[in-house]
């Protein structure tokens, strides 16, 4: 079977998840050198996962259900709350402040599991029913924001 919307950005979300998850572990270990590191490629895959998301699949999205106000919106919304709180645990990064960033990396990940279940359960579906005759395009287009 070909890969569909839902089982490219379902790894891609398995991706930053992983890293997240390595990121908290250097933090938790002190190891501020490679959390630094670790962070800014974490943040870097997040933003591209949100591109891909918001530049390239939403608006073919919306496009062809003439949805805009649904679910993409609620999705844009979580997006910007969840930048918001990478943008604090940078801070905390910087500053070396273990225990503030593992409360703030304890809340994003409820909010990534949450936004993510939503996104998996729901919209990746609709969006593959919808999408399906371009599917391979927009899988394509969201690849290319990667490799940039």
């Amino acid at each position: 079977m070909s890969e569909t919307i839902k089982s490219f950005l379902t790894d891609d979300h398995r991706t930053c998840d992983s890293q997240f998850a390595a990121l908290e572990n250097l933090v938790a270990l002190e190891n501020w050198q490679e959390a630094t590191t670790n962070f800014y490629k974490f943040e870097k895959e997040l933003n591209i996962h949100f591109d891909m998301e918001e530049k390239v699949m939403f608006p073919a999205f919306e496009n062809k259900t003439g949805m805009s106000a649904g679910p993409t919106q609620v999705m844009r919304m979580e997006h910007a709350q969840m930048l918001n709180v990478v943008s604090s645990m940078k801070e905390d990064i910087e500053k070396k402040d273990k225990n503030h960033f593992l409360g703030l990396s304890e809340s994003l990940m409820m909010l990534l599991q949450q936004h993510n279940m939503k996104e998996e359960q729901m919209l990746y579906a609709m969006a593959d029913a919808h999408l399906q005759e371009e599917s391979a395009s927009i899988i394509e287009k969201m690849r290319e924001l990667k490799r940039d």
